[in-house]
C-alpha cells in the first residue's frame, strides 16, 4: 500500500521589478537540506546554484525562467520562499564593537527580523533609457540572475563592469533604427561600449550604481555596554548571518 501524500500550501507573490505574478509552494526538507549544505560549504557559486534549483522546483507558475529574472527579484523571491517554508522570523547574533575604557565591548547582541516586512527600495526617478549624445539612446534593463554565474569566472573588476553593461542592454536607437542586443554579437556590443567617451560611459555607470536594493536597518542596544547600534543589512547573505 502506498504511503499517503501530504498536501502543501500554495502562496502567491508579485515580484517588484519584473512585476511577474508567481504561485509557489514551500521548499521540502530535502531541498532545505541541500541549501544548508551549500551554506555550510560557504561557496558562493554553490549557494547560487542551489537557490536557482530550489526556486525552480518550488515555482508552480509555468514559463518562469529564474535565470531571466532580475537579480533583486530572485533575492526577494527567495526571502519570501524561505519565510513561507521555515518561518518569517530570523534571529541573528552580532558582536558589539563599541569601545569602553579603551577596550572593545565584544558584547553579544541579538536582532530579530521579519522577512515578510522586507521591501525593495526603488528610486522612482530612475531612467532606463540613456541619452548618449542627443541622438543615440540606449535602453538598459536590470541585470538578470544568469549573470551571477557568468561573472563567477571573471577576476578583473573592469571585465565584470563591461560584462554587466553589455548583458544588460536591451536596445540601441540611433533616431531611425533599433539595434536589439539579442540580435547583436557580444563582441560588437562591447566594441560599441568601449567607443563611448567618459561622460557617456558615466551615464551607464550611474544606472548600475543606483540599482534597486534589498536592505533593512535594525536598531539594537548592546545589553552589556548600552550602546545603540544601527545594523544595515543589504543583499541576500546579510539576512542569514
Amino acid at each position: 500500500m502506498a504511503l499517503p501524500k501530504i498536501d502543501v500550501p500554495v502562496y502567491e507573490i508579485d515580484l517588484p521589478l519584473s512585476k511577474k505574478h508567481i504561485r509557489f509552494r514551500p521548499f521540502l526538507v530535502k531541498e532545505q537540506k541541500n541549501l544548508l549544505m551549500a551554506m555550510e560549504a560557504n561557496d558562493k557559486e554553490t549557494i547560487e546554484r542551489n537557490v536557482r534549483q530550489v526556486l525552480t522546483n518550488c515555482t508552480i507558475t509555468e514559463n518562469i525562467d529564474i535565470d531571466k529574472l532580475p537579480v533583486i527579484d530572485v533575492e526577494y523571491y527567495f526571502l519570501n520562499l524561505r519565510a513561507r517554508s521555515v518561518g518569517e522570523i530570523v534571529q541573528n547574533e552580532y558582536i558589539c564593537n563599541n569601545t569602553v575604557d579603551d577596550k572593545v565591548c565584544n558584547g553579544k547582541m541579538k536582532g530579530t527580523l521579519n522577512l515578510l516586512d522586507i521591501k525593495v527600495d526603488i528610486d522612482p526617478n530612475r531612467k532606463d533609457i540613456i541619452n548618449l549624445d542627443g541622438k543615440i539612446t540606449m535602453k538598459l534593463k536590470y541585470p538578470e540572475f544568469s549573470l551571477v554565474e557568468k561573472l563567477s569566472n571573471k577576476e578583473s573588476a573592469v571585465d565584470i563592469v563591461f560584462e554587466i553593461i553589455a548583458e544588460s542592454v536591451e536596445y540601441i536607437h540611433d533616431g531611425e533604427q533599433y539595434y536589439y542586443a539579442h540580435e547583436t554579437p557580444k563582441g560588437e556590443m562591447l566594441q560599441f561600449i568601449e567607443s563611448l567617451n567618459q561622460e557617456q560611459f558615466s551615464k551607464l555607470e550611474d544606472f548600475f550604481n543606483n540599482l534597486p536594493t534589498i536592505n533593512r536597518k535594525m536598531e539594537i542596544k548592546c545589553p552589556k555596554c548600552g550602546f545603540d547600534h544601527t545594523i544595515e543589512m543589504e543583499g541576500l547573505e546579510s539576512f542569514f548571518e
